[in-house]
């Protein structure tokens, strides 16, 4: 078991206000595998404190102090990658492949994208020739971030607020926590001055709802679901604070009728990625009707040979979900989709050899209308949906029928119909035959799979505040 780390506020490590005891549970093997502290009312007081106090001075840093500090924490983080690739794996159930290259990766990817873009950034501009237009960090932040890619998303909010000179209040979520704690030493190596970064553990209700509230925050940067943002907006109405947020997604994935031969097989490995425990996961997966048998056959294939095991174990494999809680909230839509839908691969109950731990059996469903629960709802696990269309219209139609609006995927090779149905497609980001998105592409969705955007210049400008000055003099 780990040893016990409590909160990271004002430069240092501090102990609770108030003793509050939780265990973090290995999900591989339902056991406890750490113990935190959540924190009150008195610890989310203290963060927030120290990051108004810190707020002037850090704000009138140089640039250039801002950059060499983030890149000592790249330096940082990378030579502790190890570290973090087992914090990670033990706190949310992801295999160590899968943790070392993308859990790990996606922090430094997103780290080295910001250090990019922040290159050629400017904080004023001309407006006119007695007119300047500035940028200024919005203030004290708090960053709320998820279990499922906890290094991801504490960078892409971490690292551009510190960037542009705000100080924040980091609360990773309790579920686990392990790898923001370790974040948290990393930025107390590459020597941050105390108070630009704090730490408080807690849960939504608490510490959460604290922050979103707290007439000291000027902004709350959240990822999650879409039921907390909508809660967080709320909260944070009554002092009209800025709300950035990244929320839940249920991608159509279209196969076209020209799409490559293993389209459905690429689709159904992505959907699986992470034990399905990615908003932007593509669970819906629509296939034009001459396609949809083979589709069928090869993600039910794909399903039936996508290896199950501990998070430890090494080699190319899902680990489990991340709780007691997901998994018991996975079996109950995997059951109300056998009353629904074909069942082709998976269902209910642990895979075979597991008797202990979160593990879901990758599941597939055929013949599903848009109208059925599983096509409605996010239920973020190795879950796959297969609709069928017969034509684009029809296809568009059909993924654009969802309150959400995060990533879809479209697989043809006609390159007009390719543009002509990204154009379509009401989502913050559509991924076209396998296209990976560029290192500092805008990340974030529509509807209610929110409103902020992450990443490159995009994620900067989501910290800052514009200024207007007449009568500016010229230099």
């Amino acid at each position: 078991m780990l040893e016990k780390r409590d909160f990271y506020i004002n430069g240092a490590w501090v102990a609770p206000a108030v003793p509050n005891d939780f265990a973090v549970i290995d999900p591989s093997t339902e056991e406890q595998c750490a113990v935190i502290s959540l924190g009150g009312h008195a610890d989310s007081d203290a963060a927030v404190g120290a990051a108004r106090a810190a707020f002037d001075g850090w704000s009138q840093t140089s640039k250039e102090e801002r950059v060499a500090l983030l890149h000592r924490l790249l330096e940082i983080y990378n030579a502790r990658s190890e570290e973090m690739a087992q914090a990670m794996s033990m706190e949310m159930g992801a295999p160590m492949a899968l943790s070392r290259a993308q859990q790990v990766g996606a922090g430094s990817w997103h780290l080295e994208g910001f250090l990019k873009a922040f290159e050629d950034f400017s904080f004023e501009s001309d407006f006119t020739a007695t007119e300047k237009t500035l940028l200024e960090p919005i203030g004290v932040c708090a960053l709320i971030t998820p279990w499922n890619w906890p290094m991801n998303q504490i960078v892409l909010k971490a690292v551009p607020a510190m960037a542009t000179g705000c100080t924040m209040v980091l609360k990773p979520s309790e579920i686990a926590p392990l790898s923001g704690l370790l974040f948290a030493d990393f930025v107390h190596e590459a020597g941050f001055p105390a108070g630009v970064f704090n730490l408080v553990n807690g849960d939504g209700a608490g510490v959460g709802s604290q922050l979103s509230a707290h007439p000291e925050v000027d902004m709350v940067s959240f990822t999650g679901s879409t039921r907390a943002g909508i809660a967080i907006s709320k909260a944070a109405a009554d002092t009209l604070k800025r709300v950035s947020l990244e929320l839940g997604g249920k991608g159509a994935n279209i196969i076209f009728e020209d799409a490559h031969p293993k389209a459905a097989k690429s689709g159904a490995v992505r959907c699986f990625r992470n034990s399905g425990q990615s908003c932007n996961a593509p669970t819906r997966m629509l296939v034009h009707r001459s396609r949809y048998d083979e589709a069928v056959e090869m993600a039910a294939d794909v399903a039936t040979n996508t290896h199950v095991g501990p998070a430890s174990e090494e080699g190319k494999h899902i680990g489990p979900v991340v709780s007691e809680a997901q998994f018991n909230k996975i079996q109950k839509l995997i059951e109300v989709g056998m009353g629904e839908a074909r069942l082709v691969a998976g269902g209910l109950g642990r895979p075979d050899g597991l008797n202990r731990g979160y593990f879901v059996k990758p599941t597939v469903f055929a013949d599903v209308t848009n109208e059925m629960t599983i096509a409605r709802e996010e239920i973020f696990g190795p879950v796959l949906s297969i609709i069928p269309f017969e034509s684009d219209e029809e296809a568009i139609a059909i993924a654009n029928d969802t309150p959400y609006g995060l990533t879809n995927y479209i697989q043809t090779e006609d390159d007009e119909k390719r543009r002509r149905v990204a154009r379509r497609l009401r989502s913050g980001m559509v991924e076209t035959n396998g296209q990976g998105f560029a290192q500092g592409s805008p990340f974030g969705g529509y509807k209610q799979s929110g409103n902020g955007r992450e990443g490159g210049v995009f994620g900067l400008e989501e910290f800052l505040e514009v200024k207007a000055v007449s009568g500016w003099a010229a230099e």
